[in-house]
């Protein structure tokens, strides 16, 4: 059947004039054959998703419940090039064999297209291999781990926020323009999370950091305060108090700090930079001054009380997801994923294979409004970081106050 078609195409064209010839010509693409794999069709996308809907990290269940609302307003408009969103989250109680378990439920039973924005390092550690080893995309997971921007390893994998790596860059760049030869002491937690900051420090401090780095203190998360390790620490009397904690461990360190009356300049992460999670129960007094450094519209920021895109966020909160708590930030972080998601859709067309998947996610070059100005998303075949970019911010009152520029923590090459 092929041939004959083709046979027939080339003596037409042989008697046709060259303008009918480019018509022609020019005419194939739109009519180029729609291209699926398992999870597409004419009708739907089906994409998974597994997220920690019970168990200790239950609080970030509000950013599958927020792109669940997204998807259901997309598909209410028509659904992306005509074609409806069959999202489909699993719990994984953020338990790493229950991640595996779920992944190969999506993969194997579902058959869906890819998954999507899964949660937590450890759940996304367990299910990297079996991902790339099947070819079905990990896309944009949630954990800040440099291990996602690995294409060359793990092409199947990819990020999304900026690494926890990206961020201590950041730091790292910041104290040696503002703060030259002051001295610094480091608390971590020891894992794969403390271990991150710690390298992204020495990166961006460079040859500097075996004279800068005068004290660095790890802590176990089974360990009930990190007090001995914050007294340690203030023994070898460093300018500068860089927290690397998760938020109970955070807000007893800036606790701690105060009730020695010591003043160092004090960094806490990203993670750790929740109002209510952390700067209250440290308390405010102690946590004057405070700096860190953020890439997303705080929607508790009166800053942005009129900004359209937050305004357009706060109206898809309201009709779409109206039990959502529109001062949790996660809301506008799964809000902002599930846009990254849709400009990938976009870009595929109707190549909805797992290769084009990544092929357009590794081609991404937009700005999204509920991220701060001057903030990209930006890949590339050898850079699956979208996000490499942070402003920082200083603890004010009872709030961050956004200051300087928007600060990039891409390795310099």
């Amino acid at each position: 059947m092929h041939h004959h078609v083709s046979s027939s195409a080339r003596s037409l064209v042989k008697s046709l004039s060259l303008a009918g010839l480019l018509a022609v010509a020019l005419a194939v693409p739109a009519s180029a054959e729609k291209k699926y794999d398992p999870g597409a069709t004419d009708a739907e996308i089906k994409i998974g998703n597994i997220m920690p809907y019970s168990g200790p990290a239950s609080a970030y269940a509000t950013i599958g419940k927020t792109e669940t609302a997204y998807f259901n307003m997309l598909n209410a408009q028509g659904g992306i090039n005509g074609r409806k969103i069959n999202f489909i989250s699993y719990d994984d109680g953020y338990s790493p064999p229950k991640t595996v378990e779920q992944a190969r439920k999506l993969v194997e039973n579902d058959e869906v297209l890819l998954i999507f924005n899964p949660l937590g390092t450890p759940g996304n550690t367990a299910i990297q291999k079996y991902m790339n080893a099947k070819k079905v995309p990990q896309l944009f997971v949630s954990t800040g781990a440099a291990k996602w921007n690995d294409p060359k390893n793990f092409p199947w994998t990819m990020g999304w926020q900026p690494s926890y790596q990206v961020e201590a860059r950041i730091y790292a760049k910041y104290i040696l323009q503002n703060y030259p030869g002051k001295t610094i002491g480091i608390l971590y937690q020891n894992d794969d999370f403390g271990k991150d900051y710690v390298i992204g420090m020495h990166e961006g401090l460079g040859d500097q950091a075996s004279k800068l780095i005068v004290v660095e203190s790890s802590y176990e998360t089974s360990a009930p305060t990190v007090d001995s390790q914050v007294v340690q620490i203030k023994g070898a009397n460093p300018d500068i108090f860089v927290n690397i904690a998760t938020p109970k461990f955070a807000a007893q360190a800036i606790k701690k700090v105060a009730e020695l009356a010591w003043h160092p300049v004090q960094f806490v992460t990203n993670v750790s930079a929740s109002v209510g999670g952390v700067m209250k129960p440290a308390g405010y007094e102690a946590s004057q001054d405070v700096l860190s450094a953020a890439y997303l519209k705080d929607p508790k920021d009166p800053k942005w009380k009129d900004d359209p895109a937050m305004n357009e966020w706060r109206a898809f909160m309201t009709k779409w997801y109206p039990e959502g708590d529109q001062e949790d930030a996660a809301t506008t972080f799964g809000y902002g994923v599930a846009k990254g998601l849709e400009q990938v859709l976009r870009q595929c067309g109707d190549d909805l294979t797992r290769e084009n998947i990544m092929k357009q996610a590794a081609n991404l070059n937009f700005e999204l409004g509920v991220y701060l100005p001057g903030t990209k998303i930006k890949t590339s075949p050898t850079d699956f970081a979208p996000l490499e970019q942070l402003q920082m911010m200083r603890f004010k009152g009872e709030s961050w106050d956004l200051f300087g520029p928007v600060m990039s923590g891409e390795k310099s090459s």
